[in-house]
């Protein structure tokens, strides 16, 4: 597997977490529990976080062997 195939692969599961989070926000408007809401709200941050890891991960897969890409200083050694 190339990085340009690992970089799709990573771009089409954070968009499937974006959904996933969307969706969860969604359901945290509806409900009125709040401990319900707390669970979400903890839930949609780990989504998330884990959304934006795949994203730039992809972005970094995408544009890794360009020259003068400035690769994100956090997946740098």
């Amino acid at each position: 597997m190339t990085l340009l195939e690992l970089s799709v692969e990573y771009r089409t599961n954070a968009d499937a977490l974006r959904e996933r989070a969307l969706l969860l926000e969604q359901r945290q408007r509806e409900t009125w529990d709040e401990a319900q809401q707390v669970c979400l709200a903890d839930r949609i941050k780990l989504l998330r976080t884990m959304w934006r890891e795949a994203r730039d991960l992809a972005v970094l897969c995408e544009r890794y062997y360009e020259r003068g890409y400035r690769r994100n200083v956090k997946y740098t050694l």
